[in-house]
């Protein structure tokens, strides 16, 4: 499985997520603590928004802890909206076109988990995505094809809704093949302005995902820990696994749920997939 993190907030470095937390992005590919496999080797990428809103992004099939030119751009980059993901392979090959973030106009898109027995619905998934957008399909996970089935059931119009109908159809189709607990899933997605979370998986055991608590409540309980006293007082983090072992610094996201983050303010919504 994967790790991935997101930031909203006033601009800040990189580093100061992937890099520098005791369990920053980067340890958690080199010795991950809540999966079954602790290494996440099999390539990385990042994605962030400049100052007008503008997605750019930097993937390599190398392992992450082994980058030179990801140390050397989250030390420079700043940005107030960002994702970051460390993979390992399920069943897609290591090649570049299958790192996430995956982009598609103003949209940014991670995913860990995976569809149980792939091959037996593949081709009914393909046939699903809009033939507008088909052309933009670039890999052969199944972690941007559940983006572009977003991305055709409405994404522009609603995350929730259009995630709701893309793992609905994944679920109608697999278990018409008969598998009966279709996917494990933790989702990231930002637009430039807002950024949501997902966790949910068919069986109701899903993958970890955290939020982050309000910094100013943190700063009451820890005036002295030096992170905190410099970060943004409007951060707000969503990530696989807590990035600091701060006792009240990150809170689980209960199992069928979406987060969503904005200016600082964090909501938590039921996710309910059904069949579009």
């Amino acid at each position: 499985m994967c790790r991935w993190l997101a930031y909203s907030g006033d601009p800040i470095a990189l580093e100061e997520a992937i890099f520098k937390p005791k369990h920053s992005l980067i340890d958690q590919s080199v010795s991950s603590t809540m999966i079954s496999v602790p290494t996440n080797g099999d390539g990385f990428g990042v994605g962030w928004y400049n100052g007008k809103g503008e997605p750019g992004i930097f993937r390599s099939i190398r392992p992450a802890w082994n980058d030179r030119n990801l140390r050397e751009i989250a030390h420079h980059i700043e940005s107030g909206l960002f994702l970051a993901h460390v993979r390992r392979t399920t069943h897609a090959p290591v090649q570049m076109s299958n790192c996430h973030p995956f982009r598609y106009g103003k949209w940014l898109f991670v995913h860990n988990g995976l569809i149980y027995a792939y091959d037996k619905i593949h081709r009914d998934l393909l046939m699903a995505i809009d033939p507008d957008l088909f052309p933009a399909l670039q890999g052969s996970t199944d972690s941007e094809l559940i983006f572009f089935l977003a991305l055709t059931f409405g994404l522009e119009k609603g995350p929730i809704g259009a995630l709701e109908k893309a793992i609905g159809l994944v679920e109608k189709l697999s278990r018409a093949a008969g598998i009966d607990h279709p996917i494990q899933m933790t989702i990231g997605v930002v637009d430039g302005k807002t950024l949501w979370g997902f966790r949910y998986s068919s069986e109701g055991n899903s993958r970890t995902l955290f939020y982050s608590s309000d910094i100013s409540a943190m700063r009451e309980l820890y005036p002295n820990y030096e992170r905190l006293k410099i970060a943004p007082t409007n951060a707000r983090g969503i990530a696989s696994e807590p990035l600091s072992e701060l006792k009240g610094g990150w809170n689980t996201v209960p199992e069928s749920t979406a987060v969503v983050v904005c200016d600082g303010k964090v909501e938590l919504l039921p996710f309910s997939p059904s069949s579009p």
